[in-house]
């Protein structure tokens, strides 16, 4: 779904809360359900802000409603989780993904797909806070079972292979992480295309992994397909269009296009005035998280 469609889908979601509100009431089951799907429009729109707020809503009352351990409690706490680690709540992001795996574990199991989800965006908030070894256990472990449940080609496990790989970068294992990404990205381009927000975003991993080893040319080629793209999809003014222009910018100085590096850094820079805040980082490696 590109941007345009999310945008069209927030403006239905809007209206059909609205009308949910009137005829069903504040605590509807339904209502309840339009206002988590409202939130994860906001952050498709990086509306992090917003999304955190209505996920944070949506959770009272799923607690009040259906008790702590309902499932669909455990996916507002995962998605509203998931909004602390858009905002650079990390640590907030941290605590609250490891009481949802304490309970999927005890719900659901510890090899379902729903409780393998939570470990993998949980070794996420370890890399945001620096733990890249907790990281890097963690998706292995998750890596392993995915293949074993859902299979190689599955986008689940092709995501958790992507951020084992940015776990490698971020451990210096430059090569290992190349290579992975390499895999990754054929792999996605077959089975999601090759403008799916999942295959956008590894080939920005990867030429990250080509920066990383010294091949700015190969880095900034690939940017240049990704941030073209992005524009397409996502538009000129989304946070990750942005993040792929702030890492343009750094290939275009590690190339010696020092000037074409300034101008782009200015206009990354503005735009993030403008939308952001200045809140959102500009280069930065991509990851996926989701939560059933």
């Amino acid at each position: 779904m590109d941007l345009g469609e999310h945008q069209k889908a927030k403006e239905l979601r809007i209206l059909v809360l609205e009308k949910e509100r009137q005829l069903l009431g504040e605590d509807h089951p339904k209502t309840l359900s339009t206002m988590g799907n409202l939130a994860n429009s906001y952050s498709h729109l990086g509306e992090h802000q917003k999304a955190k707020e209505l996920n944070a809503i949506v959770l009272e009352k799923r607690k009040q409603g259906l008790g702590e351990n309902h499932p669909d409690t455990l996916s507002t706490m995962g998605n509203l989780a998931i909004s602390y680690s858009d905002l650079g709540e990390h640590q907030k992001a941290k605590e609250l993904k490891v009481i949802v795996l304490e309970k999927r574990k005890q719900v659901l199991g510890k090899n379902h797909p729903d409780t393998l989800s939570t470990m993998g965006s949980l070794a996420i908030s370890y890399s945001d806070l620096g733990e890249h070894q907790n990281a890097k256990e963690l998706e292995v472990i998750v890596l392993q079972k995915q293949r074993q449940l859902l299979g190689e080609d599955h986008p689940k496990t092709l995501s958790t292979m992507g951020n084992l790989a940015n776990s490698y970068s971020d451990l210096g294992e430059h090569q290992k992480a190349k290579e992975l990404k390499v895999i990754v990205l054929e792999k996605q381009k077959q089975v999601l295309g090759k403008n799916h927000p999942d295959t956008l975003s590894t080939m920005g991993n990867l030429a990250i992994s080509y920066s990383d080893l010294g091949e700015h040319q190969k880095a900034k080629e690939l940017e240049v397909i990704v941030l073209e793209k992005r524009k397409q999809v996502l538009g000129k003014n989304h946070p990750d269009t942005l993040s792929t222009m702030g890492n343009l910018a750094s290939s275009y100085s590690n190339l010696g296009e020092h000037q074409k590096a300034k101008e782009l850094r200015i206009l990354v820079l503005e735009k993030q005035k403008q939308i952001l805040g200045g809140l959102r980082p500009v280069t930065g490696i991509f990851v996926i998280q989701t939560f059933n």
